[in-house]
Formats: structure tokens, sequence, C-alpha cells
């Protein structure tokens, strides 16, 4: 990690962990928040006057902990033409988003310390940002899904997947959940219905049907088995991308205190009407839903039956995407609007920037057991995001970092995006401009407790 000088953000509207804002001046020492004062004029001087200190005026700014990504394709390494680890981490600076983590479906797959430890060294030389690896499950690594590490989890593709990565048998997904004790992280789709459907609808181009062929049934059967195995032993378990009204209505009815579950925006805020306007740009797994869909998911969200935010963010170039349906991979990019397109519905009532900063980092952190990050006082790493809520901007394909180029968010005018974004108290972006000399560092994790993992105050 590179020298982290001594910051002074003063005149900032901060986000409190009690989820109160006041007016005032963080101070950072050595990557950390030293302490946060309410009086903007007490220490300045003593920052500016050290040659190697710096002081940010955030005046009408808001600071809020960096986003934690908890569900993130990368693409690297073995498919870097469409994303790699120093795009995708630049295009995280852009967004606010200060630490991942990553999926293992690369080329090696991530299924042995070998591939993560490989990984971990193409981070370290790369990211601008924090960093995390998921070792991935097949029918016969079990050995190393108990060892592998440092890692947040083991990641099942309990269906939407082909080769070695899909686990879709019963008797090998038990195995798995009865043996150790690391969080399991399922994407729930049910293999054998998804190809049924897709016998069913075979010769279907319209990129619309692609909700049908993976429908909810998909989902809930997966889901319900996943649940019931996480039940049996007891064990650790996270829903990834949960997509239905009837997942949540089923986690509301019957979700134990070890069990968690995330959305994407992409599944609060837009549906499968989107398929009319941008095609197979719409296209990803599992699919865009419908608009109760929508809304259950926000309800589930505010009532905390729903835990956290991940973007899932999974690019494809555009020559990719314009193959037609249905040869056209399954993915959006996400990282780069996440934070901005959660505070616009924010500023427009649909919840509060206090919800979607605990949505968004701090639920993260602790579901993940990722100490020192996700929220803003002293002793906790300066992982820090300066917003405007005053202004809007919308999205343009000029402006991203992403490599693949495009957002299923182009043409919205969005509010709350990244002014200034910091890492480990190093100012990694600044009003546009990236300091690609800025390295974040892998992160670590903890047991979590299985009681009230997202219990807090709302």
């Amino acid at each position: 990690m590179t020298f982290a000088p001594p910051l002074l953000i003063c005149n900032a509207r901060i986000l409190l962990p009690d989820g109160t804002f006041c007016l005032g001046d963080v101070h950072i020492q050595n990557g950390k928040i030293a302490r946060i004062s309410e009086s903007a004029a007490a220490d300045s001087e003593a920052i500016r006057v050290d040659p190697d200190g710096r002081v940010i005026d955030a005046s009408g700014l808001t600071l809020l902990p960096g986003v934690i990504d908890p569900q993130v394709h990368f693409r690297e390494p073995g498919l870097e033409y469409k994303e790699d680890l120093f795009t995708a981490s630049c295009a995280c600076a852009r967004g606010g988003v200060t630490s991942f983590l990553e999926m293992p479906n690369t080329k090696p797959l991530t299924t042995t310390q070998a591939a993560l430890d490989d990984k971990l060294q193409r981070a370290a030389e790369k990211c601008l940002v924090n960093y995390g690896f998921f070792i991935g499950a097949t029918a016969d690594n079990l050995s190393e899904l108990l060892t592998a590490g440092p890692t947040p989890g083991i990641k099942i593709f309990m269906g939407s997947m082909h080769g070695a990565l899909l686990v879709d048998q019963e008797a090998v997904l038990e195995q798995i959940f009865a043996h150790g004790d690391r969080l399991i992280a399922v994407h729930a789709e049910d293999q054998a219905r998804i190809r049924q459907r897709r016998e069913q609808f075979a010769g279907i181009t319209d990129p619309a049907i692609h909700s049908q062929i993976q429908d909810n049934q998909a989902a809930l059967l997966a889901t319900q088995l996943a649940l019931k195995l996480s039940k049996r032993y007891r064990r650790r378990l996270h829903i990834l991308h949960l997509s239905t009204a009837e997942e949540a209505e089923l986690l509301r009815q019957d979700k134990p205190a070890w069990v968690t579950a995330e959305v994407t925006p992409q599944h609060l805020v837009l549906n499968s009407e989107a398929y009319k306007t941008i095609g197979t740009l719409a296209q990803m797994n599992p699919p865009l839903r419908t608009p109760h869909d929508n809304e259950v998911l926000w309800q589930a969200l505010r009532d905390g039956v729903l835990d956290f935010i991940a973007t899932d963010h999974a690019p494809h170039t555009l020559q990719e995407k314009a193959q037609g349906y249905p040869n056209t991979p399954s993915g959006m990019p996400g990282v780069e609007t996440s934070l901005a397109v959660m505070l616009t519905q924010a500023m427009q009532g649909r919840c509060t920037v206090a919800q979607v900063s605990r949505w968004m980092s701090t639920a993260v952190a602790r579901a993940y057991g990722i100490p020192n990050k996700g929220v803003i006082a002293p002793g906790y790493d300066a992982d820090l995001v300066l917003v405007d809520l005053n202004t809007y901007s919308p999205v343009r394909r000029e402006d991203l970092y992403t490599k693949c180029g495009w957002s299923p968010f182009e043409g919205w005018n969005l509010t709350g995006w990244a002014v200034v974004t910091v890492v480990g108290g190093q100012v990694v972006y600044d009003h546009g401009k990236l300091n690609t000399n800025v390295r974040g560092r892998p992160l670590t994790f903890e047991p979590t407790p299985s009681p009230s993992i997202s219990e807090e105050p709302r």
C-alpha cells in the first residue's frame, strides 16, 4: 500500500453511525479516521502546514462511507477484453466503491488456492480499491472449499451456469452445506427448470423471452432448496441478487438469523419493460422481472427482509450484446452507477440517504465480517466518498471507465455522483480525475455471529 499522508475533510455533511448527519470535519491519519469534529477551524492549519498533508473543502457535499460492492465479475484472468482489475477498479473509484468482492467465473476458474493466490497478486498490482475474492464450488473440490483463503466465502452456481461451476445436484449441494462453516453464497436458479423452458421456448429471438425462460419459479425453487439445506445444517447462507416477489415473501415468512440476502439496483429500478428500449442490454441472470416484483423487493429491502445491495457487475462488449438472442451473454455493468442510482431514488423519496449507505456499506461489512469498514467513526478505515446531492448529471458512455463502455442506465439523469473517493486515507478520485498510483488492500474476513446479522437502527 502506498503512503497515506494526513488528510482533513472539512465542512462536510457527515453521515454518523446512528444514521444522523452533522456538519463538520473528519481528520484522517495513517489511513484511519482519527476523529470527527463539528468545529470546522480547530485543526485545519496544523494539517495545512504539514508538507505532506491535504485539506479538502467539502462545503455543500455529503460524506458517506465508501461503498462495499459484495458481488462483481471483473473478468481477470482470462476475459480481460471485457474488463480487467485495473479498469474495473477505476470504475469503482468513479462510482464511490472503495471495496469489492469478486466472483470465481474467470479463466481459470477460482476453485483452488493457487487460482485465489493469483487473483490476490494481480489485485495487489492493479487495484485502486480494496478487494476480496470468492472461492468457487465444483462437484469435487470440497477440500479446497474448506481450506482456501483468505476469502469471503464459497460461491455456488445452482443454475445459469455451465461447466465445472454448475452445481445443481442436491446430493452434491448437501455435501458442501454439511461440511465446514464458512459462508455459502448462492446464485439461486433451478437449472432443470431452465433447461425445460429453454426447450419450450426454443426459436424465439425476442430477448424479453429471457425473463420467461428463467422465470420466477426457477428462482424460487433454488432458493427454497438452499434455505432447506441451510436450516438442516445451520449453515451461514447468503442469497445473491434475489429478484422475485415470491422469494422475498418466502424469506419474510422463514428467514433464519444466519441467512442474509441482497438485491441489485437493476432489480429495483428496471423491469422487463426495459427490453423494449435497450434490448439485450437488459439481459442478465437472474432476469429482470415485473413492476410488481420491483415494488415487493423495495418493501422487503426497507423492512430488512433483504439486507443489502450488490451490483452483480458483469460486463460484456457491445459486440457480444449485438449478436442477437439467445446468442447474447447475460450481464451488465454497474459499479460506476450504483451509488448514484440509489441516491437518486432516495432523493425521490423511495428511501433515505442513510438507508442507502447502510445497504451499500454498513450491512455488507457486518454480514461478511469485514473489520473497520462501513461507517464513519474514529478508528475505522478512511474509505469514504463525498457525493453531491444538489446536482444532476446524465449517464453518458463517453464518461464511463468500465472497459465495456456502456450502461443500462445511459441517459438517466442522476444525482449523488461521487465527487471525491478516498481509499485508505488516499484520494483516488477527485472531481473527474483518477490517481492511478493508489493501491487498495486485501480485505480480511472475521467470523460473523449467527443471530441478528442485519440488526441495527433503521
